[in-house]
């Protein structure tokens, strides 16, 4: 019996039928996400290194990249805030059209993809009815001794701003849902009581109610930012795809693919996936951090 006990590797189960579900999960992960994952770094590696440095380095691609992942964290940043903002009044406040607001939350996960980016072009553009409104808004600043200039031109559609609308749009029902059940468990008496306690309003929120909300905040972020990296049809519309200018990175891998330069748009979409590997990743490591701090909620 010693003998058997030393070479038994594992203790058995309390759950049976481990063995099978370990085994369906990871073929089902193999067929779904890293046979083809394998099949798209085999593909962009069949290129060679002169073609992949080239298509890497090219001023294009870069700045495809540039607008794809600064437009996205830009959204993520903004969705973060007013989502959490959004969620907090859904579930603290009683108002009229509450259910409505609530349920028009989720219209982002529900519209076409390309319904969408019509009606944001439509209503953005010049002559649409915020696009007309914004016009006359148009200001430009240069900074004292310097060739450093900033402003907005009274437009959104067609420009990089209005991809930013658009991956606000199709982001922020990521961070109200996964935050809204974190304030519905957060009880009240907890506010109450940091109040009686001499708290002021601003501390109690940022040492009461957003430590532990603080890890679903995070996981909204990250959800928000790697949908709003990888979104396309919301986005072409009101971009206007000029390249350099408002070009986004999964259009520019769709016109290689129907140039048959198949090779360029692998390399392109390994880049993607290795850039986005690395920054979700660092956000899930701040998330873990967050989480052993201030606990499960």
């Amino acid at each position: 019996m010693a003998v058997t006990a030393s070479f038994r590797w594992r203790e058995p189960s309390i759950l049976p039928g481990f063995g099978l579900a370990l085994g369906v999960t990871v073929t089902a992960l193999s067929l779904i996400v890293l046979i083809p994952l394998t099949g798209l770094f085999a593909k962009a590696a069949g290129a060679g290194p002169a073609d992949i440095w080239a298509v890497a380095t090219s001023p294009r691609t870069l700045a495809a990249l540039r607008l794809s992942f600064a437009g996205a964290l830009v959204a993520a940043l903004v969705n973060t805030v007013f989502g959490l903002i959004l969620a907090w009044v859904l579930v603290r406040y009683e108002f009229p059209g509450r259910r409505l607001i609530d349920a028009a939350v989720d219209l982002p996960f529900a519209l076409p993809t390309a319904v969408a980016g019509i009606s944001l072009a439509a209503i953005y553009a010049p002559n649409g009815w915020v696009g007309s409104w914004l016009a006359p808004l148009a200001f430009r600043v240069t900074i004292p001794f310097t060739d450093i200039a900033f402003g907005f031109d009274g437009k959104v559609a067609y420009t990089p701003l209005g991809v930013m609308v658009a991956l606000i749009f199709i982001g922020l029902p990521f961070v109200v849902r996964t935050v809204q059940p974190v304030l519905e468990e957060l009880q009240g008496d907890v506010e109450e009581a940091a109040a009686l306690l001499g708290a002021s309003r601003l501390r109690t929120v940022f040492c009461v109610v957003l430590p532990p909300v603080l890890p679903a905040l995070l996981t909204g972020f990250v959800l928000a930012f790697a949908r709003a990296v990888g979104e396309y049809g919301s986005v072409i519309f009101i971009a206007g795809n000029i390249p350099m200018v408002s070009e986004i990175a999964p259009l520019l891998i769709v016109i290689r693919l129907e140039q048959f330069d198949y090779a360029g748009a692998a390399v392109m979409a390994a880049m993607m996936l290795l850039i986005s590997f690395a920054l979700i990743l660092a956000v899930n490591l701040v998330q873990a951090k967050a989480r052993r701090r201030y606990g499960d909620v």
